[in-house]
């Protein structure tokens, strides 16, 4: 999988989009449409502009929440695109390119990684054309959330298999050094 910087690729839908062309042509870096995944969190026209362009490209939303209260506080961008709204364009996305969707969920203690949570998203995403990637959170003191223990994520992810939603977990890496997602930026604020 091809990784690029941080932001939101579809505030840059254009550009994102020739840079993917380049990406995939052999005459580029040749690497296949099916290897490239656009991360978005959740921009409703985009969303359905990119479903129009013939492409085979991996689509993934961060969700993280499987209600709108929490969705708003922790993606600002749900109070635009509420979930239904988002859920309802996701499915028109899969029957339109028959393409799964990837939903990115990060897991956080005493937060959203409950068993109702658990059965929420299992409800959300029934009968849709995508999978589940379980992120379990990078500690980061300064933030206040906690992380969630290898046990919390099992049986997290046992839910949604119970409901036969296809999850895959991430496998932390670089967190014992404060390099995992999102901690090295805490670790280096206030350094420059």
């Amino acid at each position: 999988m091809l990784t690029a910087v941080m932001g939101e690729p579809f505030d840059n839908y254009d550009n994102v989009l020739k840079a993917i062309r380049i990406i995939n042509d052999p005459r580029g870096f040749g690497i296949a449409a099916r290897r490239i995944t656009v991360s978005t969190c959740g921009l409703i026209p985009e969303i359905m502009k990119f479903s129009q362009e013939g492409m085979q490209i991996e689509l993934a939303i961060s969700l993280h929440a499987s209600d709108n209260r929490l969705r708003n506080r922790l993606m600002p961008v749900n109070k635009k695109y509420p979930l239904e709204k988002l859920l309802k364009t996701c499915r028109e996305y899969s029957q339109e390119t028959k393409r799964q969707i990837t939903f990115e969920y990060i897991l956080i203690k005493n937060l959203n990684a409950s068993r109702q949570d658990a059965e929420n998203l299992a409800s959300l995403l029934k009968g849709m054309l995508c999978k589940v990637n379980l992120i379990a959170y990078n500690q980061i003191d300064i933030v206040g959330y906690s992380a969630v223990g290898r046990d919390d994520v099992f049986r997290f992810k046992k839910v949604l298999e119970d409901k036969r939603i296809p999850v895959t977990t991430r496998k932390p890496r670089g967190e014992d050094i404060s390099a995992a997602c999102g901690q090295l930026r805490y670790v280096n604020m206030g350094k420059s």
